[in-house]
């Protein structure tokens, strides 16, 4: 691998790890839910570029099946938050 593929692979981890700190901030932190949903959401789509970046840079496609069991993860995540905010439940009980 480049010295050049090596350092921007580097230097994108490092913008990445910053933002997911950052995200953990609002997610914590978050004026409203649907902020901290936001955060949480994004926090996934970090990760997913976190594990593609690693796998880049270990040169494998072992971890493709990592990233997409964190991208269905994240999507069931964002689905179950989206319905609690909206109907303060996620699953209901009431046969209607």
């Amino acid at each position: 691998m480049s010295i050049l593929l090596h350092n921007v692979i580097w230097f994108c981890m490092i913008v990445n790890a910053i933002s997911i700190i950052m995200l953990l901030y609002r997610a914590i932190k978050g004026p409203s839910n649907p902020d901290r949903a936001v955060a949480i959401d994004t926090i996934g789509i970090n990760l997913i570029s976190m594990t593609g970046l690693v796998a880049i840079q270990l040169n494998t496609t072992m971890l493709n099946d990592v990233i997409l069991l964190i991208g269905i993860l994240t999507f069931i995540a964002t689905v179950a938050i989206a319905k609690f905010l909206e109907k303060g439940v996620i699953i209901d009980r009431s046969r209607d």
